[in-house]
């Protein structure tokens, strides 16, 4: 972390912050195989372990949204870091479905409070035109945090069970807090910024930094009055259900199709999940490149919009995979797709409203997604176990990954029509 690009220091703690939240919340579908015979789960069992964690994650992000922008997002990130390695933890003690429905109900409220803050603290530090690719590079922590995952679970679970996998990487936040408070602060009270570092970041930011930046009361029935807030809702309450079907369903997924085992490190599905970096940066980049090329920002937005959800398209075709390594290259455009898609989104946040108030949209869009995230693995739960049942489990994926392939573009359409005219919101019409 230089004096002269210490911004880009910044991300790299908000890149392993997530990374971390990402590793927390894989682990239940990667241990799915093992604890589901330990416990005598079925589909719909683990369904609903997963809806208590979108449940108690959409109520986190309505929370945490609100509490970031008023505390500020040093204190605030600490706190939701906090809160989630501490239930991370507490997963190790569950002994039966209704355990673990309770620890990934704590899960979900403590690491509600990372996108919120994020993409806060990139409001805060870079201009717009630095924002998406920013935002690309710390969205690649949940690609990151799946493929180390895969990595460190086989290893941890081969010597201390799936106990010691909870307790192990419930611990690394913990690590992670220590640099957050000795290195972090806002660039006004950051004294190892450079003044030209400071002044490069003030350029091309709309809202100037004020004193009470960080606890300026933000009106919600205001927010939720402005179509642009309506537009971030649908970004992401119509997608991220589609993102964590990835991650909860996948390891089943090559495991029941392809006879994976997951006892073992993965190279299928780390290829799946490290393809989603290089899409959360590349479609970050995009944006960024447009915007430094003369175009608006909202249009430049929506164009790298546009093409990653007609390339989402792709995903249908894994209903004709016919082996292992055809879903893999499939199913790794598809995941990389949905990540360059995300940079964005959360980019929108910040283009749309002023610091003040990212967090609170940020957790308000957070929640749609949860809330879509709590009907989705209902939805797929039914599907599969249907499916199952009549010994065509194989054709209750393709079903759920033609659904998935379509919402993109319906999203789009709906974010578009939402955005058409002024859609930059001013602090004085939400204050």
């Amino acid at each position: 972390m230089t004096r002269h690009r210490y911004r880009w220091g910044v991300v790299v703690l908000l890149f392993t912050a997530t990374t971390i939240n990402y590793l927390d919340r894989q682990l239940i579908g990667l241990l799915k195989p093992i604890l589901e015979p330990e416990f005598g789960w079925s589909e719909t069992d683990f369904a609903r372990i997963v809806m208590a964690f979108t449940a108690a994650y959409a109520v986190g992000l309505l929370v945490s949204g609100g509490l970031i922008d008023r505390i500020g997002s040093k204190l605030g990130y600490a706190l939701s870091i906090t809160v989630w390695s501490i239930a991370g933890m507490l997963h190790a003690v569950a002994r039966g479905a209704t355990g673990f429905v309770i620890a990934r109900i704590g899960l979900g409220l403590g690491e509600a409070g990372n996108f919120p803050a994020a993409v806060k603290t990139v409001a805060e530090w870079f201009p717009k035109r630095e924002r998406a690719l920013a935002t690309g590079i710390f969205n690649a922590g949940t690609s990151i945090g799946v493929v180390v995952s895969l990595l460190i679970v086989p290893l941890i679970l081969a010597r201390a069970g799936w106990q010691g996998v909870f307790l192990i990487t419930g611990a690394l936040g913990f690590v992670w807090l220590v640099f957050w408070w000795v290195y972090y602060d806002v660039p006004e009270r950051q004294k190892r910024l450079s003044k030209a570092e400071l002044d490069h970041i003030r350029d091309g930011q709309d809202d100037a930094p004020a004193a009470d930046a960080d606890t300026r009361p933000v009106r919600w029935l205001s927010l939720l009055r402005q179509r642009s807030t309506w537009a971030y809702v649908t970004g992401k309450g119509l997608i991220d259900p589609i993102y964590w079907f990835f991650l909860f369903w996948l390891p089943s997924y090559f495991a029941s199709n392809f006879q994976l085992d997951l006892k073992k490190p993965s190279l299928e599905l780390m290829t799946i999940y490290l393809a989603t970096t290089v899409g959360s940066v590349f479609g970050g980049y995009l944006s960024s490149r447009l915007v430094a090329r003369g175009w608006e920002t909202l249009p430049a937005r929506k164009a790298a919009l546009l093409i990653f959800a007609v390339l989402e398209l792709s995903v249908i075709l894994t209903r004709y995979a016919s082996g292992p390594w055809m879903a893999v290259g499939l199913l790794s455009l598809a995941v990389a797709v949905h990540q360059a898609w995300a940079a964005n989104v959360f980019t929108l946040a910040t283009d749309m409203f002023p610091r003040q108030a990212v967090s609170s949209v940020v957790g308000i869009g957070g929640m749609a997604g949860a809330v879509g995230g709590i009907l989705f693995p209902a939805f797929v739960g039914q599907v599969l176990d249907s499916y199952k049942s009549a010994g065509h489990l194989d054709d209750g994926y393709k079903l759920i990954f033609t659904i998935c392939g379509c919402t993109y573009l319906v999203a789009l359409l709906i974010i578009h029509l939402l955005t058409r005219g002024r859609a930059q919101v001013r602090l004085e019409d939400i204050t």
